[in-house]
């Protein structure tokens, strides 16, 4: 290694701290990322991009049922679970290579090792490397993401018990399956393995299933999951899990008969990776697993910094990638430089139905204190979702009705989250009730027009200017 002082270190190279880095280049600064594993982090090696590419292999599957509806007779189908399995992993690969050739192209300096913090000294911060190594820098920026959270009376053994990593790359598909958790991850696993023939039993601790997404959102998906046949049991309590050659049995308390299942996954969460990089020589600040930051990335440590999902909720790629740009920018001191903005990040789950929602869900703004004017339209009455065969669904939205302030959107239905950025930008951009009223849509007119208004179309409309 020839280079051994930088203006910017990132430990890191998953979406916040690669982006950060690209971004530092291109301001004329010298950075280094520090990888211990595999560029891309989780989201793109073991997240979201291959769990989205298992999904699309899950929804061509149950699109070929539903062919004889469109006058399209198929033949017999038959899955090839290595293929698809690697046609997952070959995509991982692809994009991990781009973010490879994206720093290289950008002269950021990459190091495959692991780092700890070490002394500052004459305004550089030292970083020691497993390799032997050491690099300083004036600026350093913690982005090491998170991994799965574990139970304290279940041990994943990545066979019977599994992670999110073991369930990614199955060998074989196991005759019934229990998920716990049913968040994003679990929502979507519980999605996928059901639509390949396996039968699922989705539980959670909680009184609904995605409980942080509105409870219209949570109750609507939640019916759909039981109309296709998953089992879901919410407000349960996990006493004990053990396993053996016949599965895994999950004792319930106040049920005298475990669950039993071929495999278990656990999806309950995930716990920032802040072990081992010597923050506790530092005065930076751990709060229940996850770095303590102001809104611009900043420590309680001078000149140390976090982003990503290392720093909490929500765990989502392009939070981390905007925060590295906005820590980055702080640091070299530009204009306009804008915090992420409560309630500004837009989040999607890719089960079966999409689920997709920015803003306040309709609980947390009356508990904020808000009067509310809420607008449902279903996907019912919406002429492309009919033409599309997947009319299950619609959008809400929560406007506060004394200033016309749009506090949140939430949707539900066939490639919502697709469509969810409309609202994103809008609140971004502040849009009123009445000037969203007063915008052309181009797709879903009727839809989006009628729950703006609150109004049901009974005729096809423009929605200019109406009132």
């Amino acid at each position: 290694m020839t280079d051994t002082q930088f203006d910017i270190a990132v430990i890191g190279g998953g979406p916040g701290g690669y982006v950060a880095a690209i971004r530092a280049a291109q301001l004329g600064l010298k950075p280094v990322v520090i990888e211990r594993e595999n560029l891309g982090g989780i989201c793109l090696n073991w997240g979201c991009i291959p769990t989205k590419a298992l999904l699309r292999a899950a929804e061509l599957r149950h699109s070929i049922d539903e062919m004889a509806d469109f006058g399209i007779t198929v033949g017999e189908v038959k899955v090839d679970l290595a293929a698809v399995v690697k046609r997952s992993r070959k995509i991982a690969g692809r994009l991990s290579m781009g973010v490879k050739h994206l720093l290289k192209k950008n002269k950021v300096t990459v190091i495959a090792a692991e780092a700890k913090l070490g002394a500052a000294k004459d305004g550089l911060r030292q970083i020691n490397l497993s390799n032997g190594d050491m690099v300083s820098a004036k600026h350093v920026i913690i982005a090491t993401g998170a991994r799965a959270r574990t139970l304290p009376n279940i041990e994943a053994d990545g066979k019977t018990i599994l992670t999110y990593r073991e369930a990614m790359v199955p060998e074989t598909m196991p005759e019934s399956l229990i998920i716990v958790g049913s968040g994003a991850i679990g929502s979507e696993f519980a999605s996928f393995y059901h639509d390949m023939g396996v039968k699922v039993t989705l539980v959670e601790a909680l009184d609904r299933i995605l409980p942080v997404e509105d409870e219209d959102v949570s109750a609507f998906v939640q019916k759909s999951f039981e109309k296709r046949g998953i089992t879901i049991m919410t407000g349960v309590k996990l006493q004990a899990v053990t396993s053996d050659a016949n599965g895994v049995q999950a004792s319930i308390e106040g049920q005298d008969k475990p669950l039993q299942a071929s495999r278990m996954i656990l999806a309950v969460g995930i716990t920032g990776n802040t072990e081992n990089l010597g923050l506790e020589a530092t005065k930076i600040k751990v709060d229940r697993g996850h770095i303590v930051t102001d809104q611009w990335g900043a420590t309680g440590e001078a000149g140390i910094y976090a982003i990503g999902d290392v720093t909490g909720p929500p765990w989502l790629a392009h939070k981390a990638s905007h925060e590295g740009i906005i820590c980055v920018e702080k640091i070299t001191g530009q204009k306009d430089v804008h915090a992420i903005g409560a309630g500004a990040v837009p989040g999607c789950t890719y089960c079966r139905p999409q689920v997709a929602s920015v803003g306040m869900t309709e609980a947390a703004a009356k508990q904020a204190g808000h009067d509310l004017k809420i607008g449902q339209f279903p996907f019912a009455g919406n002429g492309k979702a009919i033409a599309l065969g997947d009319d299950g669904g619609f959008v809400k939205t929560i406007f506060d009705a004394k200033t016309g302030e749009l506090l949140g959107a939430h949707m539900v239905g066939p490639e919502v989250t697709e469509l969810i950025q409309g609202y994103a930008i809008a609140r971004t951009l502040e849009a009123t009730e009445a000037e969203l009223m007063a915008t052309w849509f181009m797709v879903l007119t009727e839809g989006l027009c009628s729950v703006i208004t609150n109004k049901t179309l009974l005729t096809d409309t423009h929605c200019l200017n109406e009132s």
